[in-house]
């Protein structure tokens, strides 16, 4: 299941049914560090591409945008263009969408700072518009161009679709804690429909949605914008599409700042395991937070975590036997599945964790679910007409294209239950079978696990957040060890990525490296 929402409601990075590949859990031992390490290590590294573009790439790289107005005030779009599949550049085009706003000034402009909000299958363009070109820091909007880049087959560039709306509304109330066989063969039938509906939409774009073929577009957009070199903020999946650019363009490499890592060194079970494990911390932390207020469902002040834990275990095998109503005009009730995610979505900003109290203490005390399906809906970006975006279908055609499914088959995950439910007793028995759904993708996966190094690219800044719950900070220690220029900066702390969530020193530390190149010290601790 990894989904690698990021901060802002956008999405990297955690959708239990659609996503599988790259984000969840972890290795509860205290052992699981080195263990990456070694895992890193037995791992390939990054190939970089040959500095040269070739001739048959070259017309792609000699566009020009043609900006028009987007109907956003203040901002510009075009269209660019990529090939479908760059190893047969004359078998057809992806269209990517573009969006920028122009640096404002005083001071000179630095060039353009490309920005992806994670997913996969966030939209940049809609981050750039409703927050990094009016969010950012002023300083920052003052030298740059802020620019977005849909991924192909996300949002504006050429989006996969996979399930109507009431479709989707079923694929998310489908039980993801099968009890026997006859469920489990329901999860599956789930999951075989929710890829049957990919590959129907766009057969032939879903063999080319990878990452490194993201990655591969940004080159192409750096050069039609006119910069030598890619200056980029990524979050959460965003820090893997910066590295992979890293790895494959390691001489372009400008300021780039990877903010909520991920390693990408690791295999789709390792990933979707460590993930559970971080949305363990950081329930650990809600969990301690919760009892210290008046109005917490789960238990008073000198309730512990664990029994927390376990009061919302009970809560939520109570919705597997009977989901509860919640008002909504369709006449959706709450399910087991629907309040799981409603859940871990909180779990991404600590800003969040009151609204969840009162969701559960609606839910559990008056049976009243529509806090919960609320927080459930805002995850998986479902309007109020019933519509979702594109984001769980551009989410699962990624990961499941850039790794090897985590499990073929319900008996493996039957037998890693023991170990996710270890990770996390409240979220590890969904999320092990959330990992399951690539099994039955209808592009076979393309990519693997690789060490990402980058050998003679610029200083790249990496960032975690030490109670992560999406992208576990031992990531960001991985991938800053990978990279040969990488430099460690830790917010310790809650939530979901660091940058502009109220971290003066954090904030002050990526600015000066924007706007100065000079990136802080490998190791730095912000509070």
């Amino acid at each position: 299941m990894h989904t690698w929402r990021t901060h802002r409601g956008t999405r990297t990075a955690a959708t239990l049914l659609a996503a599988t590949a790259l984000l969840i859990s972890g290795c509860s031992s205290g052992s699981s560090t080195s263990t990456a390490s070694s895992a890193a290590e037995a791992a390939a590294a990054l190939a970089p591409l040959p500095r040269s573009t070739p001739a048959a790439l070259t017309p792609y790289y000699e566009q020009e945008p043609a900006w028009r107005d987007c109907g956003v005030p203040g901002f510009q779009c075009a269209t660019l263009k990529a090939p479908l599949d760059y190893t047969e550049p004359s078998a057809g085009d992806v269209r990517l969408a573009v969006t920028r706003k122009k640096a404002t000034g005083p001071g000179k402009r630095l060039g353009s700072l490309l920005v992806n909000p994670g997913g996969p299958g966030g939209s940049a363009i809609g981050y750039v518009q409703a927050y990094a070109g009016i969010g950012y820091p002023a300083e920052v909007r003052a030298r740059y161009d802020i620019v977005g880049v849909d991924p192909r087959g996300v949002a504006r560039s050429e989006p996969v679709e996979c399930l109507d709306g009431p479709a989707m509304d079923a694929y998310t109330r489908t039980d993801i804690t099968p009890d026997d066989t006859k469920e489990t063969g329901t999860l599956v039938a789930a999951y075989k429909k929710f890829a049957e509906g990919c590959g129907a939409d766009a057969p032939k774009l879903l063999r080319h949605v990878s990452t490194v073929e993201a990655a591969r577009d940004m080159d192409i957009v750096r050069a039609a914008l006119g910069d030598a070199k890619l200056h980029y903020v990524g979050a959460s999946y965003g820090t893997f599409l910066g590295a992979t650019y890293a790895g494959l363009y390691p001489d372009r490499v400008g300021r780039l700042v990877l903010d909520g890592a991920m390693d990408p060194s690791l295999s789709a079970r390792r990933l979707n395991l460590e993930q559970t494990e971080g949305f363990d911390t950081a329930f650990t932390a809600f969990a301690k937070d919760c009892v210290r207020h008046d109005d917490c469902p789960l238990g008073g002040r000198d309730t512990g975590p664990e029994q927390v834990g376990r009061n919302l275990k009970a809560f939520f095998d109570r919705l597997d036997a009977r989901p509860i109503p919640t008002g909504d005009a369709d006449g959706r009730r709450l399910t087991e599945s629907q309040a799981t995610i409603g859940v871990i979505a909180a779990m991404y900003d600590e800003g969040a964790w009151q609204r969840l109290r009162e969701a559960l203490t609606a839910a559990m005390k008056e049976s009243d679910g529509a806090g919960l399906l609320v927080l459930s809906d805002s995850y998986y970006e479902r309007d109020a007409d019933g519509e979702y975006s594109n984001l769980m279908f551009a989410n699962a055609a990624v990961n499941c294209l850039d790794l090897p499914p985590a499990f073929d088959t319900p008996d493996e995950v039957t037998r890693a239950l023991p170990a996710f439910e270890k990770a996390s007793p409240v979220f590890g028995e969904g999320l092990a079978w959330a990992s399951l759904n690539c099994a039955y993708w209808p592009a076979k996966a393309t990519g693997g696990a690789q060490r990402i190094e980058a050998k003679g690219a610029a200083p790249i800044v990496v960032v975690g957040t030490t109670r992560d719950p999406a992208t576990p900070y031992r990531w960001a220690e991985a991938l800053s060890g990978q990279l040969s220029s990488g430099r460690l900066l830790t917010y310790e702390g809650d939530g979901h990525t660091a940058y502009g969530r109220g971290s003066a020193c954090i904030d002050s530390a990526i600015n000066t490296y924007l706007l100065d190149g000079t990136p802080s010290a490998d190791g730095k601790r912000c509070s």
